[in-house]
């Protein structure tokens, strides 16, 4: 093994010399805050001192190891507080370095973008197709790409990619829409601007069946929107109250059904809801998630639900989030589209339907194309 002693201000300067000698696979065994004598005691000096091994026949096979304190540093707080200060900076810093190397395949002037997509949430491995294509169309006409043409020819791919899934609100084809999905994702308000919209914008006898009996709260809040629409509600504690409901809106063009909230990654819920709910009806069911919620928890609740025939998805809570990455990943892993997303509370404005071109454009929303 290899071993070198470095002395530097800090202990970001002091990887910067090691990273510089060793690259990344470089060995810290051990570092220290020293401090200089001085003149009299006084003016002393404190620096880091760091002490590196490389073992090269090893490297493939060692993992990143951070520097650990060792028993010559300082005893006193101050010193301890300095050093726990320039180790989160110095984390930081070989954060930002794996990321920049992330891409290391491609050109510098694609990085940025690549980056912006990596911030958004795409997935790593739809960004690698990404750059290799965008890489390959530079090489083809040998030249750089200004951002403009980037973001033109990702817009390309990522539509091409998306081409064949189903965009678009409720079809008006089928008079049963069961909105699905688990508890804090505003399935209600939802439903309720879509039904707003198809009763004020394409005059629909509407009504609504709710079979969240578990909190009166939703079942008050579900009231209060259909009587500002003037609609009928019906609400089912079981199958045969579900039977009935829809005799009763039998006259109904449109019967908007609110599922209970649950924790749907318990499989015994998802089971409850095919109880109750007959899913071979003339039927539209729409699989609502909030893009607050965490990808891997996305897919657990997607997974949870694909026993049911979902036509699309509806992401909730857009202005709550500044990444909407996960939504292409899921449309993409899945291969289904989108119908609707909202980004607010008010009925029923703060809803939009879906197209291909719409979620494209707002991935890149804040980014000029001129």
């Amino acid at each position: 093994m290899k071993m070198k002693r470095y002395t530097a201000d800090t202990m970001v300067d002091a990887m910067k010399k090691v990273r510089s000698d060793f690259g990344d696979d470089a060995i810290i065994l051990s570092s220290s805050v020293v401090k200089s004598k001085g003149f009299l005691g006084l003016f002393r000096k404190r620096s880091v001192e760091v002490v590196a091994g490389f073992d090269e026949p090893m490297q493939k096979e060692m993992a990143p190891v951070f520097p650990q304190p060792s028993q010559q540093v300082q005893s006193d707080g101050q010193a301890s507080l300095e050093l726990q200060k320039e180790m989160n900076d110095l984390k930081k810093m070989l954060k930002s370095m794996q990321q920049s190397t992330t891409y290391a395949q491609f050109p510098d002037e694609m990085k940025p973008l690549l980056t912006s997509l990596e911030k958004q949430g795409l997935a790593a491995s739809f960004i690698t197709m990404i750059g290799e294509e965008l890489f390959k169309r530079m090489k083809v006409e040998k030249r750089d790409f200004t951002d403009r043409e980037q973001r033109k020819i990702v817009k390309e791919i990522l539509e091409r990619e998306l081409d064949s899934l189903p965009f678009g609100g409720i079809s008006f084809q089928k008079k049963y829409i069961n909105v699905l999905g688990p508890t804090g994702v505003g399935k209600t308000t939802t439903i309720a601007k879509i039904a707003a919209r198809a009763l004020l914008e394409n005059k629909k006898k509407i009504g609504f069946i709710t079979t969240d009996t578990y909190r009166i709260a939703a079942i008050e809040q579900l009231r209060t929107y259909a009587n500002l629409l003037q609609a009928p509600v019906e609400v089912a504690y079981n199958h045969s109250d579900f039977e009935e409901a829809i005799a009763k809106l039998s006259d109904r063009e449109l019967i908007f059904i609110d599922t209970a909230g649950r924790n749907y990654k318990e499989a015994k819920f998802v089971e409850d809801l095919s109880q109750l709910i007959d899913f071979s009806m003339e039927m539209e069911s729409y699989l609502v998630l909030s893009m607050t919620s965490k990808e891997e928890d996305m897919r657990v609740i997607v997974d949870q639900f694909n026993a049911f025939p979902i036509e699309k998805f509806i992401f909730t809570k857009m202005d709550e989030t500044g990444s909407i990455g996960s939504m292409f990943n899921l449309m993409k892993e899945y291969g289904i589209g989108t119908a609707y997303y909202t980004d607010g509370q008010e009925v029923p404005e703060d809803i939009t339907e879906a197209d291909c071109k719409k979620l494209i454009d707002l991935l890149f929303k804040g980014e000029a194309d001129a």
